[in-house]
């Protein structure tokens, strides 16, 4: 097995200090890679085995679960009247909602205990009515909550950003102007951590920027504007072996900045539409984007070191920072993954691709995922498989390596709408649905 690179090790440092080894503190885990090393979650799961404990979760979103220590964190948004319309699988056109709701909503930060799911609070962060509309497909509750085992942050992005302790303490909270998103779609990128700084990106159609925040007192550090449009893709800090970046996706030009908020590098290329997460290994930082509707949906692979406009030219592969460049080959929805020696793709109308990590080269090309139907959540990786999870709640086993092998089908009964990606620690996998929390894991090691 590769061992991770440079930069996978100095950001594990990082979050060693200030979190478990074991814990998964904020979208994609400690590395914002997806790939849980260790864990020893089973591999096949239904609605009665290997479900160590299930728990309703009120009111409708799609943030991700994280785990620290012995918690669940989770968000969520109920309405105090009425009831939530249905949201509906797969991908089409048709969607947007143009009104806002004369409804008044509770944003919600619940904490559940990990061993059993026995709910330990429930913290009401804000109420009120919503001040934009949203897609069918997205949620108030989207963003995805961070902790550095001491605070728990959550961004609204059209509410604020909120912190609270692990006990659900609320130590302060920042109000954010409502800023329109294109098509009135709605925010939906994650906050991230970096030592004391709480930095999230705000990409909309009036006022874009990036901003860091002190994350014990809420007071902002820095703010920089960005010469972008809507965007959707949470940032990611690359810890390199020169330097640490806040690397930031965008339609226009994707951007890296300095722990001040300093532009350091950009490139163009990506498509009209970024949502995936960025992320490092093998010495590279991968960056997706794959609307649906482009001919254009780059794979990005860069080497550290850059500076200025570092755009490849008409026709050309690489350039001396842009390692390599697939131009057809990102999904959507989903981040990519680097397992091991290879990237794998996961494309949203359940197709299933694989190329080398470090070259770019095919390893496999669009293999279809039998009955997949449509994918939103990112993939996972653990003990030498690949696991996707698409809308209907299947998750679908596939062997990591050079040739596509699906092991397993794992269904949950129900076929709860799925839009989240899981949560993963040691022993267990934290998985949400439309309505629900699950831990699968095997009950005797618990």
């Amino acid at each position: 097995m590769t061992r991770p690179g440079t930069a996978g090790l100095l950001l594990s440092i990082v979050f060693a200090s200030l979190v478990n080894a074991q814990d998964w503190p904020q979208f994609r885990g400690p590395l914002g890679t997806g790939v849980a090393e260790s864990s020893s979650f089973p591999e096949t799961w239904n609605e009665s085995e290997n479900v160590v404990w299930k728990h309703a979760i009120p009111g409708r979103g799609w943030s991700s679960p994280i785990v620290v220590q012995d918690r669940v964190f989770v968000a969520t948004v109920t309405r105090q009247q009425g009831e939530n319309e249905d949201a509906k699988p797969g991908l089409y056109f048709g969607g947007n909602r143009n009104e806002t709701e004369d409804v008044i909503l509770d944003w919600h930060l619940i904490c559940l205990r990990l061993g059993d799911g026995q709910v330990l609070w429930d913290q009401i962060l804000h109420s009120g009515k919503p001040s934009t509309p949203r897609h069918i497909k997205n949620s108030y509750a989207s963003e995805t909550p961070v902790s550095d085992g001491k605070h728990v942050a959550l961004l609204i992005g059209d509410v604020g950003l909120y912190c609270c302790d692990l006990d659900g303490r609320l130590l302060w909270s920042k109000e954010l102007p409502a800023l329109k998103t294109r098509y009135d779609w709605g925010p939906a990128a994650s906050p991230i951590l970096h030592e004391d700084k709480l930095i999230y990106v705000s990409d909309n159609e009036e006022d874009s920027y990036l901003s860091a925040v002190d994350v014990a007192t809420g007071q902002e550090i820095w703010r920089t504007a960005r010469e972008e449009k809507s965007n959707w893709a949470t940032p990611f800090i690359w810890n390199n072996d020169l330097r640490t970046e806040i690397i930031t996706p965008g339609t226009g030009k994707s951007r890296a900045y300095d722990l001040q908020g300093n532009l350091l590098y950009e490139w163009g290329g990506c498509s009209s539409i970024t949502i995936a997460m960025p992320y490092a290994s093998h010495g590279l930082l991968y960056v997706s984007s794959g609307y649906v509707g482009d001919e254009r949906r780059p794979i990005f692979a860069l080497r550290p070191g850059a500076s200025g406009d570092i755009s490849l030219a008409d026709g050309a592969t690489s350039n001396d920072y842009i390692a390599w460049f697939q131009p057809q080959a990102a999904p959507y929805n989903p981040s990519t993954l680097v397992y091991e020696d290879q990237l794998y793709v996961l494309h949203d109308r359940g197709f299933f691709a694989a190329y080398d990590a470090r070259t770019g080269e095919v390893v496999y090309d669009r293999q279809r995922i039998p009955n997949g139907r449509s994918f939103t959540s990112s993939p996972w990786a653990a003990n030498g498989k690949i696991y996707c999870l698409n809308e209907f709640g299947e998750t679908f086993v596939i062997q990591a390596g050079p040739e596509f092998k699906l092991l397993h089908i794992n269904r949950l009964e129900s076929e709860e709408l799925c839009m989240a990606t899981p949560a993963i620690t040691e022993k267990h996998l934290i998985l949400r649905t439309g309505d629900a929390l699950y831990c699968i894991g095997r009950p005797s090691e618990l």
